[in-house]
């Protein structure tokens, strides 16, 4: 028979170099888990993404300042609210977000038209602040004030810069737009790098999380 044949030895060293193989295979199997527990599927931008003119127009969180020529209604400070719109006097809710400063004064003119005497009235922008959150595996995370326009790259700057754990490749852009959370995924390692890249730039209420990098 065969197996009476085998030289000594020969089946031990069979099973030695299957057990080599196994571990090779095993090893290649965890290494392509990890690969690719890193490539996650990316996320689809934010719709109306804010851009470097943005301090040209209204937007949420920015404090606008509206004085009535007619003195039987006092002048009102009021902080943009997150749906975009602020309460005024006879008219209630009007939007706001999204529209330069003259275009709503106009606006505001044309609506108290018939509510007041005189219905010049005048719009300017007091605050122009964005209020973010950087979380995560960032070196100082905390929450931070800025000037607009400021791009997520100049955000995380300020709160340290990307830890020696985190991952600059997988960092989650979250705002509320429509009353929803919404995540855009962000890779900034391009921009660390020093090559060409499109910014992102942040709004008041947005939440910058870090993840935490694999190797």
């Amino acid at each position: 028979m065969w197996n009476d044949r085998q030289l000594p030895g020969t089946d031990t060293a069979y099973r030695k170099r299957a057990l080599r193989s196994s571990s090779c295979l095993f090893a290649l199997l965890v290494f392509a888990a990890l690969a690719c527990g890193g490539c996650q599927t990316p996320l689809p931008p934010l719709p109306n993404p804010p851009g470097p003119k943005t301090t040209v127009r209204l937007f949420p969180g920015d404090t606008i300042k509206v004085s009535y020529s007619d003195e039987s209604v006092p002048d009102q400070t009021q902080k943009i609210r997150r749906d975009g719109k602020v309460s005024l006097p006879l008219i209630g809710q009007v939007t706001a977000a999204g529209k330069k400063p003259i275009d709503f004064q106009n606006e505001l003119v044309s609506l108290y038209e018939g509510q007041l005497e005189n219905n010049e009235v005048l719009v300017t922008l007091e605050n122009g602040l964005a209020t973010v959150t950087v979380s995560g595996f960032a070196n100082k995370p905390a929450t931070y004030s800025f000037d607009r326009p400021t791009t997520v790259y100049q955000a995380i700057m300020e709160a340290g810069g990307v830890s020696d754990y985190g991952s600059p490749s997988n960092i989650h852009l979250t705002r509320i737009i429509n009353g929803e959370q919404r995540t855009e995924l962000i890779n900034l390692r391009p921009t660390i790098r020093g090559e060409p890249t499109k910014p992102k730039y942040v709004q008041d209420g947005d939440v910058i999380y870090i993840s935490r990098s694999l190797f």
